[in-house]
């Protein structure tokens, strides 16, 4: 089968190859047509290194599909199911799992070092355990969550990740107060789904940061009240809260140096949500007497920091009422709905180069 192909750390394209296997069905496992993924910025970082990966791998970890195969033992799907693929499945046994914070279910993880699939040259790995830029894919049963029939398939990709992360930051981390004042730093698919999440929760000024126009034109579409480059923040922080800082900051970009002004943007005892996944040698600095002095709350979030099946349901349930718009979304998100079509898209580097400019 087909697949985009990343052979060494630090590339900066895909390679789209015809000799790759899908490994690793047996008892406990599904294989997965997959008819949808999406590029997600993660998937570059994984590329340039920010983000550990074995390689060479098969990027991409926001993915939905049919099954097409069910091991000994598999109970929760059937052949023929609609998935969306979950790459952080929960065990439902470890520690974090029994304290109800599954999104810390380090299950997955430790699968993610294992060959998904091969080819003549030897073994590929899957991102993040996934790997969606192929046509199939073997999973652990959990890692296939059945969707309703109502569902598209580019939709369920999309709540396979950014959705959930940026809609659970808003809603299960920060729990953003109705009639608050919010800033979202990063507007690609997860940030501009925080701005829904706060819209969502009641917040009256919502502002979005990005540097990339387009993107600051999309915020306001999908519900910010405000939107401004990374050098008006400033001014916007002096004019909407007349200097203090805003309620909630979310950084959605993975960097300490707009943590840091994130930080500086959030108010005393405020609220700063870290969305973005950042490198294991980039360093948030802050001093001991302003951690204690400001009592500003410090929030990572972990894939939406809530129950991933749970979050998705949520989503599909706002996505039916037409309270999220998932739809521009997708455009905003540059998806890739079929994924043959992604395939030739990636064997052109058109779509790789999108994603790296967004």
């Amino acid at each position: 089968m087909r697949a985009a192909v990343l052979h060494e750390i630090g590339q900066d394209k895909l390679e789209v190859l015809d000799d790759i296997e899908a490994v690793g069905f047996g008892p406990g496992k599904v294989r997965i047509r997959v008819r949808a993924t999406g590029l997600c910025h993660s998937d570059v970082s994984a590329m340039n290194g920010v983000l550990p990966q074995p390689a060479p791998f098969v990027p991409g970890h926001e993915g939905a599909g049919e099954v097409i195969d069910v091991g000994d033992g598999v109970t929760g799907v059937a052949t023929g199911d609609r998935v969306v693929i979950c790459w952080l499945p929960a065990c439902g046994a470890c520690p974090a799992c029994k304290r109800g914070q599954t999104e810390l279910c380090l299950a997955g993880f430790m699968n993610a070092g294992t060959p998904n699939f091969k080819r003549p040259g030897g073994d590929v790995f899957g991102f993040a355990g996934t790997g969606t830029f192929t046509e199939e894919v073997v999973v652990g049963a959990g890692c296939a969550v059945p969707i309703p029939d109502d569902v598209p398939f580019e939709i369920a990709a999309l709540i396979g990740c950014g959705v959930t992360t940026g809609l659970g930051a808003a809603i299960n981390t920060a729990k953003v107060e109705a009639g608050s004042s919010v800033a979202v730093i990063g507007c690609g698919g997860v940030g501009i789904s925080a701005i829904q999440g706060a819209r969502l929760r009641g917040a009256s000024q919502i502002i979005a940061v990005d540097p990339v126009a387009s993107r600051r034109e999309a915020a306001l579409a999908f519900g910010a009240t405000e939107a401004v480059a990374p050098d008006a923040l400033n001014d916007a922080k002096q004019r909407v809260t007349a200097g203090e800082g805003f309620d909630y900051v979310f950084e959605v970009v993975g960097k300490s140096a707009t943590a840091r002004t994130a930080y500086e943007t959030t108010r005393r005892g405020g609220t700063l949500c870290i969305v973005g996944a950042g490198a294991m040698d980039d360093f948030l600095q802050l001093n001991m007497f302003e951690l204690f002095f400001d009592e500003k709350r410090i929030l990572p979030s972990m894939y939406g920091g809530g129950d991933v099946v749970r979050s998705y349901e949520r989503a599909i349930s706002l996505w039916r009422s037409g309270r999220i718009d998932l739809e521009g979304l997708i455009t905003h998100r540059v998806k890739l709905a079929g994924i043959n079509d992604a395939l030739d898209q990636m064997r052109s580097g058109e779509a790789l180069r999108t994603c790296i400019e967004i």
